[in-house]
């Protein structure tokens, strides 16, 4: 099924009572410093290490769950990391490692997020996580922006040893939160984590940042935006 603009919910407002809304991590913040990271330790190469990183990245995540061999999000980065440097036939040494791991713990907010979760969170809207980031990776992100007290809860699929497109990574929104799907809105980065979401049944805003197209999966996002901002048109009633 092939999924246009046109046939996507862009209605104001999301139409029925929000009361939560949770989030990719990627929605909140920006994920391209760590490609410039590894552009000025490999330089000309950096482009090329970071689509095979990032690739495998996520290749182990789906994997892990399916042969339920789950290790966290950050042993996966790094274990793509390794992964991709020899692909590449690039050496990575340990410290050049470790810093570009450390990358992930200083990730800058887009600048519109700020703002529009304060927003969101100054309507009366519960805000939290629903990410493959472990605890830490959110915690130390979040912290160091800023925004901390906003969040309610941070849920990471380390609760659930599955990552997402798994349900039970998004099933964690209803029983922390304790109310139904049909009040909970999903903010996704990627577009299959917004297919994963509406599959399970969560309304779904996809935070279209990049302008990539739509998935071929069957499914499509309840409404798309560019930005944190969209979404709090959509949600604030």
């Amino acid at each position: 099924m092939t999924v246009g603009f046109s046939s996507i919910a862009k209605a104001q407002t999301s139409g029925s009572a929000v009361k939560v809304v949770v989030f990719d991590a990627f929605a909140v913040f920006d994920p391209r410093s760590v490609f410039t990271a590894v552009e000025s330790h490999f330089p000309g190469r950096g482009s090329e290490l970071s689509a095979t990183w990032r690739t495998k990245q996520f290749e182990y995540c789906w994997l892990r769950t399916l042969d339920r061999s789950y290790v966290d999000f950050w042993q996966v980065t790094e274990d793509a990391l390794v992964f991709a440097s020899r692909a590449a036939a690039l050496e990575l040494r340990a410290e050049t490692r470790e810093k570009l791991m450390s990358a992930y713990l200083q990730l800058e907010p887009w600048p519109d997020a700020i703002p529009a979760l304060n927003a969101m969170r100054g309507a009366g809207l519960r805000l939290g996580y629903v990410s493959n980031f472990t605890p830490n990776m959110m915690e130390t992100n979040t912290r160091r922006a800023g925004a901390i007290e906003l969040f309610e809860h941070r849920l990471s699929t380390d609760l659930v040893k599955a990552f997402k497109p798994d349900p039970r990574a998004y099933r964690m929104a209803e029983q922390w939160f304790g109310v139904p799907r049909e009040s909970i809105v999903f903010a996704a980065f990627a577009g299959w984590d917004a297919v994963g979401a509406k599959t399970y049944g969560l309304k779904t805003f996809w935070v279209n940042r990049l302008n990539a197209p739509f998935e071929e999966l069957g499914a499509a996002p309840d409404a798309v935006g560019g930005s944190l901002r969209d979404l709090a048109k959509y949600v604030i009633a």
